[in-house]
């Protein structure tokens, strides 16, 4: 079994430098998708493959790319 890591949004956002507001709406659209959520607390968690995306995001934004565009494009790698 592969060991992975899970981060709260507010982990996230500290290592991707994108704001918990921006993390909050790519997962409202479909752009990155939680691992799952605590049960008290209903905390998002979210995994390496989230990072993942979200290099990949940054760099479709640089090449002016939508986010309707960049969620298809994303689709299609997946």
């Amino acid at each position: 079994m592969q060991n992975r890591n899970v981060y709260l949004i507010k982990d996230l956002a500290q290592l991707s430098g994108y704001s918990i507001y921006t993390l909050k709406y790519y997962s409202k659209l479909g752009l990155i998708k939680e691992v799952g959520r605590s049960f008290g607390t209903n905390f998002r968690y979210f995994d390496d493959t989230t990072i993942k995306s979200l290099k990949r995001i940054r760099e479709l934004r640089h090449e002016a790319k939508s986010l309707k565009e960049i969620k298809q494009i994303l689709t299609k790698e997946q």
